[in-house]
């Protein structure tokens, strides 16, 4: 069958990749692409990206599916548009992605169905906001309410911070409506899901990267990095997370009219201790795979993907199964110069090397132009490599970067350093 995927980034490539390896599938083509999926086996890129154009394009060329990987098509109703046309297609509707393209509706939609999450408060007006701060102090969350591409949150460690990041977003930023959430302490996992709009399968548990240097300094971002099992995730908070946060939402959203079908990603602070009971809560919904995570998930699954995906389509996720990969998978974003406030374009990119089977170079912001792979965006590339466990799975990520170069490239050097410092402090007690 001939398969369409909506994107251009990391996440876009690793699904691009895996679905090529179904035997079901013919030709998968991914809209827009990048350079790494402009030159690889069975997947072509097509240069569109209006939604009237692609559905156009689904109905012209036969796609017997079409599978969304970033937020902004879903925000704007991609999937609507496909299903007024009897296209097959995986994702929320519109109304549905307001859990991700509106934080003040997730934030309401948890509070109504006792969700646990932070305490919030939304604001449009700057006074009343710096009113709030003074009265709840420092350290503090502001959020943009809208899509921000991971980068529409500032932790504000002090008043005067979170004061400038108020100001920052609404008088230069247009940010119309924020949200200031209480700074929640512990660990955060992401925790991904697939729903057909009643059954729902959970995919390998990962844990990403967010800022932008070593030691989690610097900027947030939309992910430098990650790994997938995540260790913090044991099979008893599994099961909490399931309980407490996944089950509610899907069920809430059915309750609620808008039942939701789709990657469903939850962001979940683990609160710090060993209390097999501590609290978790969620700071995000995002209505899609993680990227960087579905890297190092699609690593690890050993299934074939297509059939897992027409069970979700068909309404029976129920009778699907995953099998994963025992080995640790983990991946390094490359990133261009000056990312994340305004990365630079047309390095020319080397040392990229052939894929292997422990080893697969994803592309996110790359093209290909008088013949070499040059820098496209901000975050450039994601090597991600499995092994047996994160210490070594690292050792072999960063043994390939090192011979990937190009002008301006950054990345972090401790990818996967919860794991390891959590599995010393096991060893040492």
């Amino acid at each position: 069958m001939k398969i369409l995927i909506i994107g251009s980034g990391g996440r876009e490539h690793a699904l691009a990749w895996k679905i090529a390896q179904s035997s079901k599938t013919t030709q998968v083509y991914v809209a827009p692409g990048n350079g790494g999926t402009s030159n690889a086996n069975n997947i072509k890129n097509i240069q569109i990206e209006n939604i009237d154009e692609l559905a156009k394009f689904a109905e012209e060329n036969n796609i017997k599916m079409t599978i969304v990987g970033p937020e902004v098509p879903l925000a704007e109703g991609i999937v609507d548009k496909f299903m007024s046309k009897d296209l097959r297609i995986f994702g929320p509707t519109k109304s549905a992605a307001r859990l991700e393209s509106s934080k003040k509706f997730a934030k309401d939609f948890m509070s109504r169905h006792s969700i646990p999450t932070a305490k919030y408060a939304t604001f449009t007006n700057i006074e009343e906001a710096i009113s709030y701060l003074e009265t709840e102090g420092a350290p503090i969350v502001i959020k943009a309410d809208g899509l921000a591409s991971g980068k529409g949150v500032v932790v504000a460690e002090t008043l005067e911070e979170a004061k400038e990041a108020v100001i920052d977003m609404i008088s230069k930023k247009n940010v119309n409506k924020l949200i200031i959430e209480e700074y929640l302490t512990g660990e955060e996992a992401s925790f991904i899901v697939m729903s057909d709009g009643i059954n729902i399968m959970p995919l390998a548990t990962s844990q990403d990267h967010k800022r932008l240097k070593d030691g989690d300094q610097g900027p947030n971002t939309g992910g430098m990095g990650a790994y997938s099992p995540a260790n913090i995730v044991t099979p008893d908070l599994h099961n909490r997370i399931m309980k407490e946060i996944i089950v509610p939402t899907i069920q809430g959203m059915a309750k609620d009219g808008i039942p939701y079908t789709g990657f469903l990603y939850a962001g979940v602070m683990i609160s710090p201790g060993e209390n097999p009971e501590r609290p978790i809560k969620t700071l995000e919904f995002n209505c899609r795979m993680g990227d960087p995570e579905t890297q190092p998930i699609m690593m690890r699954m050993k299934s074939d993907f297509v059939d897992v995906l027409e069970h979700a389509l068909n309404g029976s996720l129920d009778k699907a199964e995953i099998i994963w990969d025992r080995r640790v998978a983990l991946g390094v974003v490359l990133a261009s110069y000056n990312y994340p406030e305004s990365p630079r374009k047309n390095d020319i990119i080397n040392g990229i090397p052939n894929d292997k089977e422990d080893c697969i170079t994803f592309h996110a912001a790359t093209k290909i132009s008088s013949g070499k792979y040059k820098t496209d965006g901000g975050r450039v590339l994601c090597v991600t490599t499995l092994g047996d466990s994160v210490r070594i799975a690292r050792e072999t990520a960063y043994k390939v970067i090192s011979n990937i170069t190009f002008d301006g490239m950054q990345y972090r050097s401790d990818i996967g350093w919860r794991s390891l410092k959590s599995n010393s402090s096991n060893k040492s007690g």
